[in-house]
């Protein structure tokens, strides 16, 4: 027993073949680099990174330098170095593709920041906290990011987390075998050295209001709390036992890996039959962590075919070198329950206009998420779309209907990458500044 405990943890860690660059690979690689006069990596980058400029100091051993060029851009950079699709974006831009092996973008930037992490390399010079103080409600990558540029603007930041601890989907929704939660927790570390406050354990819209956050002298408000409920399927047999949601499934294993859950409380168990449903990355996540739980055998279901699916072509393959099956052009009709009614035991499908029942143990629904609805339910006057994102303004960028408060990241769009959610972040971080620099001159002049 004690073995199969230890077996099933240490699959749910790092992928066996992520090995990160040593010292000498990575100035090696960096030495490959063209250093373009005009960078298409860089346009290939949401947030225009200095990747070339990175590079170069890299290439020279310069470490110190190249994670001061990736400050000017990133919060976030050995979290973007791993999880980030380097192929479809800065790396996949490479003029070095057309003709070879583009330069492996991500696993430099990677290896700058961690070497960052453990030597300390670089130390900002802190402004002083003087130009005010804004909340920040949810502690993922647009939390975290929106909170590092305010507080290096000079602002005193402090940011709100339901969870035990920060990093929001960075911690509990990105399985632990793509991105290692002790690199969030250093990411979270280092925007604390900027003056930034995290309270964790504390819901806003059930702990305090965003009126308590008003009352305690916050200039502006910033919602950055993401899709957190996981959309459904309505079909017959959905509440079987059996059935979940994959925010469900994620977030029990990233317990489990911390010691907060035991392996009984797991809810897929060793030797079951395991079908997901849907065919982006976060149902890539799930089948793999199917897997890596001890499933005997795990398949995804998707209604449509390959060339359709959502998710990126590296998730696919590490899936599939995992071992996970396809079904293709297979929708789902109906959740089959056992004689008593109550206990999952398949999903009927309709395959290519044939009905046909797939025997499973646990289905996980990965279609997609949506916002969660407890902020406006708490706070009148913020107005959210049909689909339920919030609706914000482009003067001052990223402000909702509510004075002063702002949002960003996949609570206004639809769920989309940690880079993007980044970009628009750090856009909603000047619309914040620019917001609470006018109040403030407003109101020393009606002082005067």
């Amino acid at each position: 027993m004690e073995n199969d405990f230890l077996d099933i943890s240490q699959s749910l860690e790092v992928d066996s073949e992520v090995r990160p660059y040593t010292m000498k690979e990575a100035i090696a690689e960096a030495k490959r680099c063209l250093h373009c006069k005009v960078p298409m990596c860089k346009k290939g980058c949401p947030i225009n990174n200095n990747i070339t400029e990175f590079i170069a100091c890299l290439a020279m051993g310069n470490l110190g330098k190249a994670r001061e060029y990736l400050t000017e851009k990133t919060n976030l950079p050995a979290v973007c170095g791993r999880v980030c699709p380097h192929e479809r974006q800065c790396q996949g831009s490479c003029v070095l593709g057309r003709k070879g092996e583009p330069i492996h973008i991500g696993q430099l930037e990677q290896f700058v920041a961690d070497f960052d992490a453990e030597m300390e390399l670089i130390r900002f010079n802190i402004p002083k906290k003087e130009k005010g103080k804004v909340a920040v409600v949810g502690s993922g990558p647009a939390g975290l990011t929106v909170a590092g540029d305010l507080a290096l603007m000079g602002y005193k930041v402090t940011v709100y987390e339901a969870e035990e601890e920060p990093g929001g989907i960075l911690m509990y929704g990105i399985p632990e075998f793509r991105l290692p939660k002790d690199v969030v927790r250093n990411e979270v570390r280092h925007i604390e050295k900027h003056g930034v406050q995290f309270i964790c354990n504390t819901k806003i819209g059930v702990d305090k209001t965003l009126d308590d956050l008003f009352a305690e002298g916050n200039d502006a408000i910033f919602i950055g709390t993401g899709t957190a409920v996981s959309r459904g399927l309505d079909i017959p047999g959905r509440k079987l036992k059996g059935v979940m949601k994959f925010n469900y499934m994620l977030r029990r294993a990233a317990l489990f890996r911390s010691g907060e859950i035991t392996r009984d409380e797991l809810p897929v168990k060793p030797g079951e039959k395991v079908l997901v449903i849907g065919a982006g990355n976060v149902a890539m996540d799930a089948a793999r962590t199917a897997v890596k739980c001890g499933a005997a055998e795990t398949t995804v279901v998707y209604r449509d075919v390959l060339e359709t699916i959502t998710a990126e072509q590296n998730e696919y393959d590490d899936a599939v070198a995992d071992g996970v099956k396809f079904k293709w052009l297979s929708t789902p009709v109906e959740y089959i329950g056992d004689s008593s009614g109550k206990k999952l035991i398949g999903l009927k499908v309709n395959c290519d206009g044939a009905e046909e029942v797939i025997p499973c143990n646990k289905c996980i629904i990965a279609i997609g998420s949506k916002p969660a609805r407890l902020i406006v339910s708490s706070t009148p006057g913020i107005e959210v779309n049909d689909q339920g994102y919030l609706v914000t303004r482009e003067e001052p960028y990223g402000m909702t209907t509510l004075k002063g408060v702002f949002a960003g990241g996949d609570v206004v769009h639809r769920p989309a990458t940690v880079v993007l959610a980044m970009k628009e972040a750090k856009k909603v971080a000047e619309g914040i500044s620019e917001y609470v620099d006018a109040v403030r001159l407003l109101k020393s002049i009606e002082n005067m």
